[in-house]
């Protein structure tokens, strides 16, 4: 079974986040998939089934080490780059169907790949979760809700200084929990993730974040279009649009490798 192990939102090798994508005929048991998600250690590994009689619609589906998730924005990305760059798919829209339902992506003439994601608009809480500012070794200005939990901090170095104990973040009860603030010049918001109640303590750049970050931002900032960048130490950059109900989040891919999976 051929492999792909994608190096998504960045351009260049060894920066980004790292995906790993298995395009199959039809589905493997799940227990399989979640094993083979652990054998890779990525922060996700997707798997992608094309759909009958419906040319460039894809079934997918998205493993952690740990955990099968909802929405996973950069080995969504890394699948599109897949099926273009080396699996010789037409066309400049492809589709994903997911838990999260319908998710295109389109090739856009920069060579950048644009996601076409659900909205996520955070609420504030009116109260920290337990384990939050022990798990951060930190106290947020702010603290908000969708999916994920959202604390928020005044500066880039604040969110970049953050030292997490995660074995503490483990007692937050959100799926992930997402650190940001105002981005230096040219940047309008920067962020990290933490995840480790789904196998990843840090991952490298969340596309899915930005489903809740986007219309924060662009409601605090007032404004559509955004430039991000997730200050992990890979890093990735990310552009960003508030198209009410969705957001689009555009970022560029490169491959590192191509493999089999001897199963």
């Amino acid at each position: 079974m051929t492999f792909y192990h994608i190096d998504a939102f960045t351009d260049t090798l060894f920066a980004g986040n790292p995906a790993a994508v298995c395009p199959l005929d039809s589905w493997l048991p799940t227990e399989l998939m979640q094993q083979i998600a652990a054998e890779n250690n990525l922060a996700e590994t997707a798997f992608l089934v094309p759909r009958a009689d419906e040319p460039g619609h894809y079934d997918i589906r998205w493993f952690t080490p740990a955990a099968e998730i909802d929405l996973c924005g950069h080995a969504t990305l890394a699948s599109a780059h897949v099926l273009w760059r080396h699996r010789e798919v037409g066309g400049e829209v492809l589709t994903f169907h997911s838990q999260s339902g319908p998710l295109p992506v389109r090739r856009e003439a920069s060579g950048r790949l644009t996601l076409d994601f659900p909205s996520r608009p955070p609420q504030e809480l009116p109260a920290h979760p337990t384990g939050l500012a022990d798990g951060l070794r930190a106290t947020p200005l702010q603290v908000l809700a969708a999916r994920d939990v959202v604390a928020l901090f005044g500066s880039v170095a604040q969110v970049q200084a953050l030292r997490p104990d995660f074995t503490r973040l483990l007692d937050v009860e959100y799926l992930g929990v997402i650190a940001t603030a105002p981005g230096p010049e040219g940047i309008d918001f920067v962020s990290r993730f933490f995840g480790p109640r789904v196998g990843v303590n840090e991952d490298p750049v969340t596309g899915s974040a930005h489903s809740t970050l986007i219309p924060y931002w662009a409601a605090r900032l007032g404004k559509t279009e955004l430039r991000a960048r997730q200050v992990s130490p890979r890093g990735g950059d990310l552009w960003c649009r508030l198209r009410g109900e969705r957001v689009d989040i555009s970022g560029y891919a490169v491959t590192y490798a191509v493999g089999e999976l001897l199963l």
